[in-house]
């Protein structure tokens, strides 16, 4: 009897030793930033998310977290260092989060391909958008194609 509850408890130690075990994961994506100051916030704002380890490289722009994935996956993670200021690959940072960051820590941002699209009008089909290969500022073209908060559709 005694042998058998020793075999029982030890399976199950072992069952749950490989349910946690396989439960860590590891990831690597890239985030925006540039300095020591950018490294404390974007490592920081993974850890709050649930990395339990989160390292973030200056020079690659390569940021490898580790976290259990019941508690936490890396669309949480990308999003907590978004909201902080920096753009990763899943989420782009609030124009009002990046303007929040340090002045050393502001970093050149890609411009999005929807915004792009939307200030060239490549899907608008309305010559009115256009005037000699630019945005026209044309109210009612910019409204229809969803660009009307967008600068290249603001009126100047």
């Amino acid at each position: 009897m005694k042998t058998l509850r020793i075999s029982i408890l030890s399976t199950l130690f072992l069952f749950f030793a490989q349910l946690t075990f396989a439960q860590t994961k590891s990831e690597t994506f890239k985030v925006a930033g540039e300095c020591g100051m950018c490294k404390g916030k974007i490592e920081g704002a993974a850890k709050k998310a649930g990395a339990s380890a989160a390292v973030w490289n200056e020079d690659s722009k390569v940021l490898t977290v580790k976290y259990n994935s019941t508690s936490s996956n890396t669309a949480k993670i990308q999003k907590a260092i978004a909201a902080t200021g920096y753009d990763t690959p899943g989420f782009k940072a609030t124009d009002e989060a990046y303007d929040k960051l340090h002045a050393c820590c502001k970093y050149e941002r890609a411009e999005t391909a929807a915004a792009k699209a939307c200030c060239d009008h490549a899907s608008c089909t309305k010559s009115a958008c256009m005037k000699e290969g630019t945005c026209s500022k044309d109210a009612a073209c910019c409204k229809e194609a969803g660009c009307d908060t967008k600068d290249c559709c603001k009126k100047s």
